[in-house]
């Protein structure tokens, strides 16, 4: 049942499902009342992220095993097709951030679970029926993006919950429990799509001969996500101290510290989605003779449970040389990659994979950390010490605006992975200029990330946040 915490005295009764006294840095309030309530929230918003990022990446595990189904795609085709879900994940993070502002977290998060049904129904019936044309398939790649919102709504919610001191590991929580949603489907999917349950199978597995149900894997998350839908009904509130109308969310956009997070979380964020959509593609197209594709979904499973090791790690030392010391080791799995693939070693290309996946993780996490530090320590050098309470309370509605814009941008990253393995495969046969490309990118990232925030000379000139230790 969702419960309503008592408003004090003289204040209006609150509607159903919604909080009105909202006090998670007071810990008399927290330890009371505040700590149980923030919990429940996050295990429902987790659920419903998860399944966003499963139906978000569901593309990854379907591509593979439509030529085998008869769909005669080419191979720059097929990355569109992981690409789109990922293009269009990227824009509705924006409104998706909004929204929490506007309906509720709770309110939201019901709306964006019931909206999965969309895509899972779509995408079943595609792989159902074998004349269905290309288009349809991007029709349902582009509604597949309904689940790459549902991170920013769910970050910008929960992030309101808790207070200060455990917020670096509740986000990294409520981000790691949504990002092994992409390992769940890689995983469970080729298990699900050899379950003959019902229905006509769509063709044979090369590798076992054993005919496999594509359905299966749609049909199963539509069901999960009304199942999501249903219990953030049942069990999730609304803050009304989260309630922030759009044109106090906007603001955001104009402080140059979400820009500059923005382009480093297209390293972080990006990395770790565009690899997750590609992996197993890119397997298929460099080492065709490997047929368990099943072992693409280590990737984004250890890439996803290290984030809060990221986030732990910044509450602790400080976010920004967490963030450099990734980059360095992502440029360092990107050249093994690269090795990997000019020698035909699978063990050293998967392991070289699982360093950038692990790395891209705890960057995340680091990351994610840094941002409603860097707008705290604005509020306090702008109060010239300490903020105020109401200060404190509009740096947190900045930080959960700049939360949905950051992680929109940095999904853009996955985009242009994705399009960067396309064009390199068209252009080289190999994906290999690619991953130089992005290794040359990780430098790039590095250096922004160390003036902005860890540099200690030429300050006068240029300020540096590395005495807020963001």
């Amino acid at each position: 049942m969702t419960s309503t915490l008592t408003p004090p005295a003289g204040t209006a009764a609150p509607r159903k499902g919604w909080i009105t006294d909202w006090r998670p840095d007071d810990e008399g309030f927290w330890q009371s009342t505040g700590r149980k309530t923030a919990k429940r929230n996050l295990i429902w918003s987790v659920l419903a992220e998860h399944l966003g990022f499963s139906v978000w990446t569901m593309f990854s595990i379907i591509t593979p095993y439509l030529a085998a189904s008869g769909f005669e795609f080419s191979t720059s085709q097929l990355f569109w097709l992981t690409a789109v879900p990922n293009l269009v994940g990227a824009f509705l993070r924006i409104p998706y951030t909004a929204a929490v502002g506007v309906f509720g977290g709770r309110n939201w998060t019901i709306i964006s679970a019931a909206l999965l049904v969309i895509p899972t129904a779509l995408l079943a019936y595609c792989v159902m029926n074998p004349g269905t044309p290309y288009w349809m398939f991007i029709l349902a790649g582009v509604t597949a993006g309904f689940g790459g919102g549902n991170f920013a709504s769910s970050m910008a919610n929960i992030s309101y919950f808790y207070p200060e001191r455990y917020r670096g590991a509740a986000l990294g929580v409520n981000a790691a429990g949504g990002n092994i949603g992409v390992a769940a489907v890689q995983f469970i999917g080729p298990l699900a799509i050899g379950a003959a349950v019902f229905g006509t199978a769509q063709g044979t597995d090369e590798a076992t001969g054993q005919p496999f149900y594509l359905h299966n894997v749609p049909l199963l998350w539509l069901v999960l996500a009304v199942f999501a839908a249903f219990m953030a009904w049942r069990a999730m509130d609304n803050l009304a101290v989260a309630r922030t109308p759009l044109r106090e969310q906007v603001p955001a956009l104009a402080r140059r510290h979400t820009w500059i997070m923005s382009v480093l979380y297209i390293g972080t964020f990006g990395s770790f989605i565009g690899y997750s959509f590609a992996f197993p593609l890119v397997i298929k197209l460099e080492f065709p003779e490997f047929g368990s594709l099943w072992i693409a979904a280590l990737g984004p499973l250890v890439g996803s449970l290290v984030r809060p090791i990221g986030g732990w790690f910044a509450d602790r030392l400080a976010g920004a040389p967490i963030t450099s010391a990734a980059f360095i080791l992502m440029g360092v799995g990107a050249m093994g990659a690269i090795w990997g693939i000019n020698t035909a070693s699978f063990p050293l290309f998967f392991a070289s994979f699982i360093v950038l996946f692990i790395m891209s993780g705890i960057a995340n996490g680091s990351t994610y950390r840094s941002i409603p530090a860097i707008f705290q320590a604005e509020a306090n050098a702008k109060a010239g010490g300490k903020a105020s309470e109401a200060e404190v309370l509009k740096a947190k509605k900045v930080t959960a605006a700049a939360l949905g814009w950051i992680s929109a941008i940095g999904a853009f990253g996955g985009f242009l992975i994705n399009q960067g393995f396309r064009i390199a495969n068209e252009q080289a046969g190999s994906v290999v200029p690619a991953m130089w490309a992005f290794v040359a990118a990780y430098a790039v990232f590095l250096v922004l990330n160390w003036w902005c925030y860890q540099r200690t000379v030429l300050v006068a000139k240029a300020p540096s946040l590395a005495y807020a230790k963001v």
